[in-house]
């Protein structure tokens, strides 16, 4: 059996090693030559799946060790009888941390309270209902918008009674803007009706947001219009932007980049664990479909995290500088805006790959799960707060 993987897919040569032959290939290069043997071809969100690429294929499975899919042509696969897989779920606690420390970095560098702001998440599955959690944390309030998972929960559907609690409420879209001072996006890019969500954030999108709120986007690039969040800050009804995906990618808009307060490379779900479980998903995926064991083991080659233990000095400190001191010694948001920054000072094609290269160089940043907290101040509420954003806490 033969497998081309991307280079980017984290661990892609020793996972799928343990099913014969693999051919690491760059994200971006893989083309219909190093494919006509292949039975099998496990990439990230670099590689466009499209009936051209599959053109001669002899491919029998292909997987993206990634939560989204929209790169890959489904109907092409299963028009060739070709099975596919993706990873749902795989970074949803990277990406929940990652909006965590945008926020407390609006905190500590722009002077924004959290406390008692409300929160506007659109998009309730995997990634928001993670940052639902963390947000009780930061003492937001929170309103979910979500109607996918509405229609459902009004249905009462076996999913969605076994998937969600019952007393979870979505709010329509337009009252989510009209009432949060942070909109943030957690939702699949898809054309498809009733719920398409290419450039859902357009002009009407922002002209019904409050003046002076925060829009955050994590999800997809194309979700938003560019010109519209530009004529938004220009405006004053968005005041901060934090964008970690764009569109185009990877020859990003810069004037974007330049009204954004936050500005990151694709990479608030690239934590190591985040990486990790899209490649054991997809692996597994292989696995059941080949009919062959699944027996590669990861944990040999996980080094421990940089920052285990930490302790902080938590006399005087509110909730929220301490929530802030924990998130910035595990993780630089501020590092990764100016990288990126640092990168587009050049042409248009140096730019595009000083992005893939970003990407592909990203250092393991590990999640707020793998380091345990401890305060001189043993006060019970702030260690109810780490609990909830992520941390083990040692009391």
């Amino acid at each position: 059996m033969k497998t081309v993987v991307a280079e980017t897919v984290l661990f892609g040569r020793e996972a799928f090693g343990t099913l014969g032959e693999v051919t690491v290939v760059p994200d971006r290069q893989i083309g219909p030559q190093h494919l006509k043997d292949a039975d099998a071809l496990i990439i990230r969100s670099k590689t466009n799946v499209t009936p051209e690429l599959l053109e001669g294929s002899a491919l029998r499975f292909v997987g993206t060790a990634t939560a989204g899919f929209e790169h890959l042509d489904t109907a092409a696969l299963e028009a060739r009888g070709m099975a596919w897989a993706h990873a749902p779920g795989c970074n949803a606690d990277s990406v929940a941390d990652y909006v965590t420390a945008a926020l407390l970095f609006l905190h500590t560098f722009k002077g924004m309270i959290l406390e008692g702001k409300t929160l506007g998440i659109i998009g309730a599955g995997q990634v928001g209902s993670r940052v639902a959690a963390r947000a009780e944390a930061l003492g937001l309030r929170v309103l979910l918008n979500d109607p996918p998972r509405a229609e459902a929960k009004l249905q009462g559907s076996e999913d969605w009674r076994a998937a969600r609690e019952p007393e979870e409420i979505f709010y329509p879209l337009e009252e989510v803007l009209a009432e949060a001072d942070i909109v943030t996006l957690h939702v699949p890019m898809t054309v498809e009706k009733p719920w398409p969500t290419l450039r859902m954030a357009d002009c009407r999108f922002f002209a019904q947001m409050r003046r002076g709120s925060v829009f955050m986007n994590t999800s997809r690039g194309k979700i938003l219009d560019g010109d519209a969040l530009l004529h938004a800050i220009e405006n004053g009804i968005v005041e901060h932007a934090v964008l970690d995906v764009w569109d185009p990618e990877p020859c990003i808009r810069t004037e974007l980049l330049d009204a954004a307060t936050i500005g990151t490379p694709h990479i608030a779900g690239h934590s190591l664990e985040g990486k990790l479980n899209g490649t054991v998903q997809v692996y597994r995926e292989a696995c059941h479909f080949f009919e062959t064991a699944a027996v590669w083991d990861p944990a040999p080659l996980l080094n421990a995290p940089a920052v285990p233990e930490l302790n902080i000095d938590s006399r005087g400190k509110s909730d929220e500088e301490v929530l802030a001191e924990a998130v910035a010694a595990v993780y630089d948001l501020a590092a990764d805006d100016a990288a990126l920054r640092a990168a587009t000072v050049t042409g248009k094609t140096e730019r595009a790959k000083n992005f893939d290269r970003l990407r592909a160089e990203y250092s393991a940043r590990r999640e707020f799960s793998n380091t345990q907290v401890g305060l001189t101040e043993a006060r019970p509420e702030v260690f109810d707060k780490l609990r909830l954003v992520g941390f083990r806490v040692r009391t």
